[in-house]
């Protein structure tokens, strides 16, 4: 392949899918619930979404290809993880006990602490109570503020399913909060 063909694929992958690298590194952090893990995700999803490039449809979605790539890196990479024995460094584990202090604070998870501390426990709580279908959705509509059709690309089911799912969420999430929504002031008692 020459040079100037290389750099043309390049600019063209900088330009559809960088973009939306942020967006899909919020939503890693979300399913993993681990900074390293969620950049190990968004470095994976990336590696192969470069890979397969001429195989993207020019002038489709390119962040719900992007979530579809992830979403099923995500997938394979947990049953790889649940087929294989737990595997344990205690050259690490030695390590971790030799260099911890009480008054130390990790900046590696502090994206983690931030994220966890946007919403209220009791909202997380809620939230990562939900079946996995409707967590997604509820994230993913309400959270990172997509489209039903980019919600519906990303999970690869009909808009209207998506709908479905967004109303039955909503409602779950309504049961589970509503004395905390009181509480707080959302609601008024009548």
């Amino acid at each position: 392949m020459s040079d100037e063909k290389n750099k043309k694929i390049n600019d063209e992958f900088n330009k559809e899918a960088i973009p939306h690298m942020d967006t899909l590194y919020n939503y890693a952090l979300r399913m993993t619930g681990d900074s390293d893990d969620a950049d190990d995700l968004i470095q994976e999803t990336y590696l192969r979404a470069f890979r397969f490039f001429d195989k993207f449809e020019k002038g489709t979605n390119c962040k719900a290809w992007l979530f579809r790539i992830m979403k099923n890196t995500f997938i394979n990479n947990y049953r790889k993880s649940t087929n294989e024995p737990n595997k344990v460094d205690y050259q690490e584990i030695e390590n971790f006990y030799e260099n911890v202090k009480p008054s130390s604070t990790d900046d590696a998870h502090l994206e983690k602490e931030l994220f966890d501390n946007l919403l209220d426990d009791e909202v997380s709580t809620a939230i990562q109570s939900l079946p996995e279908d409707f967590r997604t959705v509820i994230i993913l509509s309400d959270i990172e503020e997509f489209t039903y059709d980019e919600i519906a690309d990303f999970i690869d089911c009909p808009v209207g399913t998506v709908r479905s799912r967004l109303h039955r969420a909503r409602k779950m999430l309504y049961a589970k909060l509503h004395k905390y929504a009181s509480k707080k002031g959302f609601i008024t008692q009548d």
